[in-house]
């Protein structure tokens, strides 16, 4: 600083002398001036004398040079402070940029650290979340440890190789009892129950029974685009030669049913054994394993239930997926049968037959025919399978299906040449070599079920055609004849109604209703007899009279019967509404399911009009009240 303030003064004393400069230069110029006024001839030569006014020049020139001396050296001084600054300055500019430089590796160094920071931070956020990983990692192979144990003891699925092997099984204890005797187990024949004209149709019985517990295996194999699927099914209501109420009760195991399935990723399934019919309503789709049966501990199930048990392979293909929307077809050939045969008339042509019973060297029953009547057989000689397609359609509460079925009845014949005699005491003239015929049938089927809430379900399933009777649970007839012995298909109806409600988790109230129909189906011969499915002129006066004396032929004390003499008209409707109640006292995925079951029905079975009585009013009817409890035990 003192440098600056000495520079400073340096300045102002140059500017000063600056300043005095003019009048330095007139100075001397006037004393130029005078010296030239004065100035002698050379000839003349005197000693000058200096004058004061001389002095006072000379004076102020020497002044003046000091003066001019003095500028010179602060000049010289200045230029050495200019050099001076210029040098300070230098040094000034090379010290901002060593100070911007410093600033520089100062910011550089600040971001390194900022860096190193953050790099920190996340290796620290890395520590914490591998600490957090681990810590879950070691809860995940506890966890693990705990399900690997848990599957060890107590396995929901044997694995073989690749199958996953699931066992499902239940123990039950089931009782009956019915109003009126039908002579049966835990099953209903809906069609036999007794008019008052039978022995039976005045007692009641009780029944206790083992044997629809169930065992079955489940094999599945998953090979990622397509999978395999096997499934076993048994229960012990077959009934073998030496099977009886005695002392031992030992009833054979039953098939009921026994197929394998292959499934691609696309939704394309092919699928074949014995399994429930297509016919059968499902709860999703056309997928085996998904049927719905009607929640009764009858194993006929239910007057109106469309179903059958038997073998047949099927192909389907699903379009969407369940949770959105699932549409998909399905078609089925499946094992033919023709049952509940009924031809009835004073004079019917008797040179025809389309089956016959079971050889002691094949392995059907060599057993009698129903009703043990020559013309009403046990297995019948089919021509094709019968042919079902089925569409359905799943949203998440709702699942609608609807199809069709195709039946061809055969039969072989001696055709009728000519009739004779009277309506009441037809005669007829056959031909010598057999004949055959092909009657064909069918139907159309399906059900609607919604479930407006996780506490109510309700549905509707319908089917109705020519020769379908062997679809319902009643099992009523499915075919009649024609006066040229030709077969001829009977229409029928059947339906139920399903009302199921879960009030609480372990309890389910439900009812239902069903129904089944045969349409009268009568033909009129030359002569004015009447044949077929219900002729008037059948004779019902014995439906409601006393029931005669029982026969005894089959040893002492067994003669009850459930016919009744002259109640000879077939059944035209079937109904059963029904209640129950299932309370699940134990629910548990680990120990199993105890589950106890009671249902009352009130099943009526009305005739079609024929000749009646006094005592017989046109188309009787016939009543019986049934309750069914059961205790089943469902392993996990």
């Amino acid at each position: 600083m003192k440098r600056y303030k000495y520079l400073s003064a340096a300045l102002v004393a140059m500017s000063f002398a600056t300043a005095q400069l003019p009048l330095c230069a007139q100075v001397m110029d006037n004393t130029a001036s005078m010296s030239t006024a004065t100035k002698k001839p050379r000839h003349k030569v005197k000693e000058h004398r200096e004058t004061a006014a001389e002095r006072q020049m000379r004076e102020l020139e020497e002044s003046v040079k000091a003066q001019q001396d003095q500028i010179d050296a602060l000049k010289a001084q200045v230029a050495a402070k200019n050099g001076d600054v210029t040098a300070a300055q230098q040094t000034a500019a090379n010290a901002q940029a060593q100070a911007a430089a410093a600033a520089a590796s100062a910011t550089q160094a600040q971001a390194a650290a900022e860096a190193t920071s953050t790099k920190v931070d996340a290796v620290s956020s890395s520590v914490s979340d591998l600490k957090t990983t681990t810590a879950g990692l070691n809860e995940t192979v506890v966890a693990g440890q705990k399900k690997m144990q848990s599957e060890i003891e107590s396995p929901s699925t044997l694995r073989y190789k690749g199958v996953a092997i699931t066992p499902i099984a239940f123990t039950a204890f089931e009782g009956v009892w019915r109003q009126h005797s039908v002579n049966s187990d835990i099953n209903t024949p809906f069609n036999a129950i007794p008019f008052p004209g039978a022995n039976e149709g005045h007692v009641d019985e009780i029944n206790f029974s083992a044997r629809q517990s169930r065992l079955g295996l489940l094999f599945m194999g998953d090979a990622g685009t397509y999978k395999l699927s096997g499934y076993y099914e048994m229960d012990f209501l077959g009934a073998g030669t030496t099977s009886n109420n005695n002392q031992s009760n030992s009833y054979v195991l039953r098939q009921r049913q026994i197929w394998g399935k292959f499934e691609s990723a696309g939704g394309f399934t092919l699928t074949g054994g014995q399994m429930w019919s297509l016919v059968t309503e499902d709860r999703k789709g056309t997928d085996a394993r998904t049927e719905i049966q009607p929640q009764t501990i009858d194993s006929q199930y239910l007057v109106g239930y469309t179903w059958t048990r038997q073998p047949a392979i099927r192909v389907q293909q699903r379009f969407g997926n369940y949770e959105t929307g699932a549409l998909t077809i399905a078609a089925s050939a499946e094992q033919a049968q023709i049952t509940g045969f009924t031809v009835q008339g004073s004079a019917a042509p008797t040179e025809y037959f389309f089956g016959g019973i079971g050889q002691s060297g094949g392995l059907y029953n060599a057993a009698a025919a129903n009703g043990g009547a020559s013309n009403i057989t046990t297995y019948a000689n089919n021509v094709v399978p019968d042919i079902m397609v089925k569409a359905a359609y799943d949203i998440p509460k709702m699942h609608i299906e609807g199809g069709g079925l195709a039946r061809f009845m055969r039969d072989n014949f001696l055709p009728v040449l000519t009739t004779a005699g009277t309506a009441s005491a037809e005669t007829y003239t056959y031909g010598t070599q057999y004949e055959t015929h092909t009657s064909t049938g069918g139907g159309a089927y399906g059900s609607v079920r919604v479930y407006p809430d996780k506490y109510l379900e309700v549905a509707l399933q319908a089917m109705g055609g020519q020769g379908v009777g062997r679809y319902g649970s009643a099992q009523l007839a499915d075919a009649t004849l024609r006066p040229n012995e030709t077969l001829e298909p009977i229409r029928n109806y059947h339906a139920m109604f399903t009302l199921m409600t879960h009030p609480t988790p372990k309890l389910d109230v439900f009812t239902y209703y069903g129904g089944e129909y045969d349409q009268r189906t009568v033909y009129t011969t030359a002569e004015g007899a009447l044949i077929g499915y219900g002729p008037r002129n059948i004779s019902d006066a014995g439906c409601y009279a006393l029931p005669g004396a029982p026969s005894t032929s089959a040893g002492a004390g067994v003669g009850g019967s459930l016919g009744a003499a002259n109640c000879g008209s077939p059944t035209r409707y079937i109904q059963e509404p029904m209640i129950g109640v299932i309370y699940r006292a134990i629910d548990s995925p680990k120990y199993g399911r105890l589950q106890y079951w009671a249902t009352y029905s009130y099943l009526q079975r009305n005739l079609w009009s024929g000749v009646g009585s006094a005592i017989t009013p046109s188309g009787p009817r016939a009543e019986d009240p049934m309750i069914h409890i059961s205790l089943r035990y469902y392993i996990p």
